[in-house]
């Protein structure tokens, strides 16, 4: 039975007069270090020499150090930069900071589960995964609301560590959305598998097929573009706000009717026993060897691939419908 816990099961006073470096200053890195000042606590952004996110970190009102001083001054530390950048910043710049009791906490567990870091039995490992974007947590924050989080503990040496993992979540304003208890290595094979077979991976193909069929019929790009790719946002949201019943509910009888009929000639046993296969090398660590060699030799196959993705068709008019989107155009930048 899932564990959820909410703002009433955190106590955010555990986390008073303690110091929280939040490493990195992206998508996920300025809404931690913002929300969390704006909940009360004492928060400091670690970063490299040099960074362009210095500036804006403290035109934020925020105190930034390197990351190595941000971790020597802290008593809990997120690690919110690039999974394949943490294990090399961990050895260089946290590792040598880590006194006894002090807390490391990351918000996907790649590194810890695949043994890429391996912290000191004296100190607290938790981690605290929203479950959406950076700017989404920041937000959601901003309008009262919060995004839901994951939480698990890795290690812990003081015997507190889920009540601090709680309060960092309740100071980001996930608690207001809920708590999820689970493990590192649910978090991360579930969250890889997720990206690769549908949110991202799958996603995109569907897309793409789609795409393709249609204007190899003879059908024109921008039609294509627009049923394929398109709506595929108002349908997401509408999957968001109610599932997927609600989802039938607001669509047409004729699109439902071709939900039930044709989903299932797509999606068929072949297509799960692929995602089968995508599960089994997540599970046994075959994607994560592939990935760490493929930034040890600088990308090769990773940006060839990003190159011709960006090649697509779908690419190519979806940009010139979407300058004429003017609601849309900022994103694009």
């Amino acid at each position: 039975m899932a564990i959820m816990f909410y703002e009433k099961d955190c106590d955010l006073g555990v986390l008073k007069g303690k110091t929280i470096a939040v490493i990195g200053y992206g998508s996920q890195g300025h809404a931690h270090a913002l929300n969390a000042k704006e909940s009360g606590l004492k928060v400091i952004v670690g970063l490299y020499e040099g960074s362009k996110s210095w500036k804006r970190a403290e035109e934020a009102g925020l105190t930034v150090k390197t990351a190595a001083d941000a971790a020597a001054a802290a008593d809990f530390i997120m690690i919110l930069i690039n999974d394949e950048k943490q294990a090399k910043l961990y050895q260089e710049s946290i590792k040598p900071a880590l006194k006894p009791g002090k807390t490391l906490a990351f918000a996907h567990g790649f590194n810890i589960h695949f043994g890429q870091i391996i912290p000191p039995p004296d100190i607290n490992v938790v981690m605290i995964a929203p479950k959406g974007p950076g700017h989404t947590v920041r937000e959601q924050y901003q309008a009262g609301a919060g995004v839901p989080c994951l939480i698990a503990v890795h290690q812990d040496a003081t015997g507190d560590a889920k009540r601090l993992g709680l309060a960092y979540a309740a100071a980001i304003g996930g608690a207001r959305a809920g708590v999820l208890e689970t493990t590192f290595k649910e978090e991360t094979e579930t969250d890889l598998f997720g990206e690769q077979a549908v949110l991202c991976g799958g996603v995109s193909a569907l897309m793409k097929a789609g795409y393709e069929v249609l204007t190899e019929a003879g059908y024109q790009p921008e039609s294509a573009y627009f049923e394929v790719m398109h709506e595929m946002k108002l349908i997401i949201d509408l999957v968001n706000r109610g599932g997927l019943s609600f989802m039938r509910f607001s669509i047409s009888d004729t699109a439902e009717y071709g939900d039930y009929v044709s989903g299932p000639k797509v999606i068929t046993e072949d297509t799960k026993n692929a995602m089968r296969q995508i599960l089994k090398e997540i599970q046994n660590g075959t994607f994560a060897r592939e990935w760490i060699l493929e930034n040890q030799v600088n990308r090769p196959n990773f940006n060839r691939m990003r190159a011709i993705e960006a090649q697509h068709p779908i690419e190519k008019v979806g940009k010139e419908l979407r300058s004429m989107m003017s609601w849309l155009q900022k994103s694009e930048k």
